[in-house]
């Protein structure tokens, strides 16, 4: 069963500015820390990548995993579902960008599901860092500019 977690941060900077951020996949090596790889696949008409594939640290090793995006719901939103990869049977989310003043509040949903038996603690960890990281990374990387 998938462990599902759910966060919100403030960050100072448009909703738009985030989104683009998000969504430039090809330079998550350079503000995710666990992201070592990311190559876009497959792009859509309007160029997003609709196909990724990733390769970031985990539990001491490097795992592979292909995620499908959409973005029926963009800008204000988008989601994504695994296709493939090691170690993972689902890693699927979605970020979602509001207004908050002059800044943007960012929500993150994730569900994650690891295909080799860890005690329910430590998958909720694992799936807390994730997201943990993710936001924290997100938001120190838009608001540098």
């Amino acid at each position: 069963m998938a462990d599902q977690v759910s966060e919100r941060i403030r960050v100072d900077a448009s909703p738009a500015r985030c989104y683009e951020v998000a969504t430039d996949f090809e330079q998550y090596p350079t503000w995710a820390r666990d992201v070592k790889e990311s190559t876009v696949v497959e792009r859509d008409t309007e160029g997003r990548g609709t196909r990724v594939e990733f390769r970031a640290a985990a539990m001491g090793r490097t795992i592979r995993y292909v995620l499908e995006y959409d973005y029926s719901d963009a800008p204000r939103a988008f989601s994504w579902k695994l296709v493939e990869g090691d170690m993972l049977r689902r890693l699927d989310g979605r970020y979602q960008f509001d207004p908050d003043g002059d800044a943007a509040r960012v929500t993150y949903d994730l569900a994650v599901e690891l295909a080799v038996p860890l005690p329910g603690l430590i998958k909720r960890r694992a799936a807390g860092l994730i997201m943990g990281n993710a936001l924290k990374e997100l938001k120190r990387r838009v608001e540098k500019g």
